[in-house]
């Protein structure tokens, strides 16, 4: 199997200064003056009480490297039970996709680089680390929904069209400490110097839509300063039956807590 090389350093770290993000309307109606917060940790609390495909895309690009970096990651997820199957591919690189299988607090990684061809990465999801901004330790798709619960000073930006059917579309923030959780010391540190910089949090973007029953089927965290970091992940299928069984020891190979044994 075909060994991934780490991305750029200059991905992992913002340390240039941002432009801000959407220009702010100085005719904002009442309506967006109303924090919807309630209506968005509502829809996220019935999604993550099944199970959905799930479809998400990561864009990383550095301020100075016109390649953008895009992981794609796709399979099934049972919220409620902590059990889920993903595959993640780095678009382009040509490099092997890496599968994952989340049981309950242990994620198996097939095709890391941190064991040999055909084993399996035995990884502890609750410690786990992310190297990369706006990316979920071991892609775990609860973290970013965790994260999307904690926006701030939502607003109601109307109805769009998510998976050929209507939704509610809701926009804010996350502060600085929901932005960096359970990042590496070293991206954190870069995080913190960029906020020390601004004088304030770096401003990241949240976004969510909420379908007619309630439901969230896509989140969205962006910032777009001199770095791009974007995750979109869509959810459908709901109530999809989730196949995740943990392999036979024999195939197994622990891997130290925190440790990064993804592709990239």
């Amino acid at each position: 199997m075909r060994r991934a090389h780490l991305l750029p350093s200059a991905v992992l770290l913002l340390c240039t200064a941002c432009s801000g993000g959407p220009e702010s309307d100085s005719e904002e109606s009442a309506e967006k003056a109303v924090d919807h917060g309630a209506a968005v940790r509502a829809a996220i609390a019935r999604t993550s009480a099944g199970s959905a495909r799930l479809d998400e895309k990561i864009e990383l690009r550095s301020s100075d490297s016109p390649t953008t970096y895009v992981f794609s990651i796709a399979g099934a997820f049972d919220l409620a039970g902590d059990r889920g199957r993903l595959t993640v591919e780095l678009e382009d690189s040509g490099m092997d996709p890496v599968e994952e299988v989340f049981v309950g607090d242990t994620v198996y990684v097939r095709g890391s680089r941190a064991v040999d061809a055909g084993k399996w990465a035995a990884a502890d999801r609750s410690e786990a680390l992310s190297r990369y901004f706006l990316r979920a330790p071991l892609n775990d798709p609860e973290h970013l929904l965790s994260q999307m619960k904690a926006m701030r000073q939502v607003s109601n930006e109307g109805e769009e069209k998510v998976n050929g059917a209507p939704a509610v579309h809701y926009r804010g923030t996350i502060d600085h400490t929901t932005a960096t959780l359970r990042m590496t010391t070293q991206t954190k540190q870069g995080l913190n110097k960029l906020r020390e910089k601004l004088g304030a949090d770096v401003p990241v973007y949240a976004d969510v839509w909420v379908d007619g029953k309630g439901r969230a089927v896509q989140t969205r965290l962006s910032y777009f300063g001199g770095t791009r970091a974007m995750t979109t992940m869509t959810l459908s299928d709901f109530g999809t039956p989730v196949k995740a069984e943990a392999p036979s020891a024999k195939q197994v190979v622990p891997v130290t807590a925190g440790e990064d044994v993804l592709l990239a």
